[in-house]
């Protein structure tokens, strides 16, 4: 059944660091994996395994850009920057990195001279080196295991004097035949990059300001309203009722068409401010109270594209609830 509203696309945003800063846009193309270019790249710890704002919040810190050779601009507060060739081909060789003090109002990301690792453990800055560079590795996300190559080594020692624990950034090649999305809300060939689970993210306009709602009337009201970026979307829908999507079955956007596999379920991420790294007690408080669905917190849906092409802020969303 098609829905009598109509909703549109109100923003788009894209992750190309898994965990870490992404930025907007005004349109994108929509692969089989999700995006193109989101969270094609993480940091992982030394035993390949990925590292995410839940065991280090200091990642909201850091924003990524990609280049149009598929590389990335690397970000930090303070004005310092990196460039990073994608793997396997040959980048510009110019060093962009920029030193000095962070602006006014911004925070700092480089921190004290000892930090925490992932795994608590103490780390003093100046003994960080990061893990030995090879060009090929096993990355472990969730549960399963995807080949995966080694930036140029700068970008894991730009990352690990930033963190204060050592790191190493890697690439997603080929996601045509990387993670398969879990197969109790997919199809046979479904495939994901580096994303959690699922390649796409959408939450709604009106849900995002109910929970606000909830939010000012519970006992955390001073840490409201929270910021959109604290969901980490793909796909942010203006124009439906509060938790209509709850409902949705599939929805056609522009001229893609995307299953809606599930709810998402929360983590600590999104109680992690995005500018200071800070953490507090929402929106989990008020999910739990509000949103809790088979066990789990959750908002927003994780969606699976059916066909590719291309998407733009203010197309229509068509929903189809069966």
């Amino acid at each position: 059944m098609h829905q009598p509203f109509a909703p549109v696309l109100h923003a788009l945003r894209v992750h190309p660091v898994k965990s870490v800063g992404g930025f907007t846009t005004d349109s994108a193309v929509v692969e089989p994996w999700g995006l193109a270019g989101d969270r094609r790249w993480t940091l992982i710890d030394e035993s390949g395994t990925a590292v995410t704002q839940r065991e280090l919040p200091r990642l909201a810190l850091a924003r990524a850009e990609p280049l149009r050779d598929g590389g990335l601009v690397l970000y930090a507060p303070g004005g310092e920057s990196l460039e990073v060739a994608r793997p396997g081909t040959v980048g510009t060789g110019a060093d962009t990195t920029r030193t000095g003090g962070p602006r006014r109002g911004e925070p700092r990301m480089d921190g004290p001279r000892t930090a925490v690792s992932s795994k608590g453990v103490g780390v003093d800055l100046a003994e960080i080196e990061p893990p030995a560079d090879t060009d090929d590795v096993v990355v472990t996300v969730f549960g399963t295991k995807v080949a995966a190559s080694l930036a140029d080594a700068r970008a894991s020692d730009w990352f690990s004097r930033h963190l204060g624990v050592a790191v190493r950034l890697a690439h997603l090649g080929d996601p045509a035949s990387a993670r398969p999305v879990d197969p109790a809300y997919s199809r046979p060939g479904d495939t994901v990059s580096f994303a959690d689970s699922h390649p796409l993210l959408l939450v709604t306009v009106s849900s995002f300001d109910a929970l606000n709602s909830l939010i000012a009337q519970g006992d955390h009201a001073d840490e409201g309203p929270l910021p959109m970026d604290r969901f980490r979307p793909n796909l942010v829908v203006a124009g439906t009722a509060p938790w209509a999507e709850d409902g949705w079955r599939r929805i056609t956007v522009g001229e893609v068409t995307f299953r809606v596999a599930k709810p998402c379920g929360r983590c600590v991420i999104t109680t992690t401010d995005q500018r200071t790294a800070g953490r507090g007690k929402e929106p989990l408080r008020t999910l739990a109270r509000h949103r809790r669905i088979d066990g789990k917190l959750v908002f927003g849906q994780k969606l699976v594209p059916e066909n590719t092409g291309t998407v733009q802020v203010g197309d229509v969303v068509k929903v189809f609830t069966d």
